[in-house]
């Protein structure tokens, strides 16, 4: 089993990015800065969202907070379908932007802030909100805002959700870790075009090269690790 700090790209004019994403049969717990919905598709299996261990199947809709550890490891498959979830990733800055600041959109916001222990939703007929989420992965523009503005109005009517994990009591070590490790994406995706090298890298930090290898290896943040050997 691993554990990654994962660093989710959105673009600069997006507060927010919804895509499809395969699911594996890997156990590889990660983490990052972003606020995350997750909508299985298709497929069964394992879900892990901070100290809680639960099953997931098709029409599993989960709110995440941000830096909340997470996981869903695919078991079974059904004939004739893909396993796969459709994700959505909030930019880092979500919860600073006036726009959210609005009366009408308090109870958005007090509903992203109790997902710090992951809420799973119980949907009766997911059908409507599947097709909202296939919409938002490929649309853009207003139609993209409103589309996200409407899943909010149907989570917020789900009567029947629960918190997943308890609290989770992360020490200065792990968060001092995290600000590290985020300092070097932010190298990563500003300097990705121009090249990347690695002693530019590691000085990002104000460690030798080498200092700056262990560190990575140790932390097993291997998505990072091979972008930087990959443009190095």
């Amino acid at each position: 089993m691993e554990f990654i700090f994962d660093k989710i790209y959105i673009p600069n004019n997006h507060s927010f990015i919804t895509r499809e994403i395969a699911l594996s049969g890997e156990t590889i717990i990660h983490s990052h800065k972003n606020i995350e919905l997750n909508y299985i598709a298709s497929g069964t299996g394992r879900r892990i969202v901070g100290d809680n261990i639960s099953n997931f199947e098709k029409g599993d809709l989960v709110l995440l907070g941000a830096e909340l550890p997470h996981c869903w490891e695919l078991l079974d498959r059904e004939k004739n379908e893909e396993p796969n979830c459709i994700v959505t990733h909030f930019s880092e800055e979500l919860l600073l932007n006036e726009y959210f600041k609005m009366p009408e959109l308090q109870n958005i916001l007090l509903l992203i802030k109790q997902a710090s222990r992951g809420i799973h939703f119980k949907v009766e007929n997911d059908y409507e909100i599947r097709e909202i989420l296939i919409g938002l992965s490929q649309s853009e523009g207003l139609e993209y805002y409103i589309g996200l503005l409407r899943i909010f109005n149907l989570l917020l009517k789900i009567k029947d959700r629960k918190k997943l994990s308890n609290p989770l009591n992360q020490s200065s070590v792990f968060s001092k870790n995290i600000e590290k490790i985020n300092k070097v994406y932010e190298y990563v995706f500003l300097n990705i075009q121009e090249g990347i090298n690695l002693e530019e890298a590691s000085s990002v930090l104000n460690m030798a090269p080498s200092s700056f290898c262990r560190f990575f290896k140790k932390k097993q943040v291997l998505h990072l690790w091979n972008m930087l050997k990959m443009y190095e």
